[in-house]
């Protein structure tokens, strides 16, 4: 598994479409997969990250993918724009108890009855509160639980920093596995930042690895972490 950071300039063309379309974005990190055999099969998990005018592009991979051609199109060229570091030992390296700082952007859903015998409606959670319970309730089943500082009845080290709806076009065959047809994808996002514990290595490991809920395919599902401030 390896983690990557890109340099996205903001003043090219592509970039701005790369901004406007998951669908644009997904197709420049598969277009990072080297040529070869099955130990390059799998999910790449992307999160295109805006701070000011400043943009970067993490992407998880279970290849060393070169990027080569997305910094032709959105980056610097001339300069060394991004940079790949294996994750094993990260991963390998979690025990019960730790405490991380994180970011995330995910993709909060829940199911709508429709009716007796009837498959329930995946929707979207669109208020800040539902998307905040959401985050936290399905914490455990990923491995681990927002933290709190030391204070008694202190509130979560939780805040949702970014809410965005992205709508755009799908071809068919692509994105998260949800479907195979084409069609118009409406996705509603929700970045966190925060701090965490870690309560179940495997599951954490997994989360790490695999994403966070829904839209993997879109930028959403990929948590980075840092030491505890």
């Amino acid at each position: 598994m390896y983690l990557s950071r890109v340099r996205i300039n903001p003043t090219r063309v592509k970039t701005r479409q790369l901004v406007g379309s998951p669908q644009i974005t997904h197709a420049l990190v598969e277009g990072s997969r080297p040529p070869g055999g099955e130990h390059h099969s799998g999910r790449a998990l992307w999160r295109l990250d805006r701070h000011g005018s400043d943009l970067e592009l993490f992407v998880a991979s279970p290849w060393r993918p070169d990027f080569t051609g997305l910094v032709e199109q959105t980056g610097w060229p001339s300069a060394p724009t991004w940079d790949t570091r294996d994750y094993s030992p990260l991963l390998r390296s979690l025990v019960e108890g730790q405490r991380w700082t994180f970011r995330v952007t995910v993709n909060p859903t829940h199911s709508v009855a429709q009716g007796q015998g009837r498959r329930g409606k995946v929707a979207p959670h669109r208020t800040a509160a539902h998307q905040t319970c959401w985050f936290v309730e399905r914490a455990l089943g990923w491995g681990f639980e927002v933290a709190t500082n030391s204070l008694p009845d202190a509130p979560l080290e939780l805040e949702l920093v970014e809410r965005n709806l992205v709508s755009f076009r799908r071809r068919a065959g692509d994105g998260d596995g949800d479907s195979s047809r084409g069609g118009r994808v409406s996705l509603t996002l929700a970045t966190f930042v925060g701090a965490l514990r870690v309560v179940d290595v495997e599951r954490f490991g997994q989360a790490l690895s695999m994403g966070l809920g829904r839209a993997k395919g879109y930028g959403c599902g990929l948590m980075t972490l840092a030491p505890p401030r």
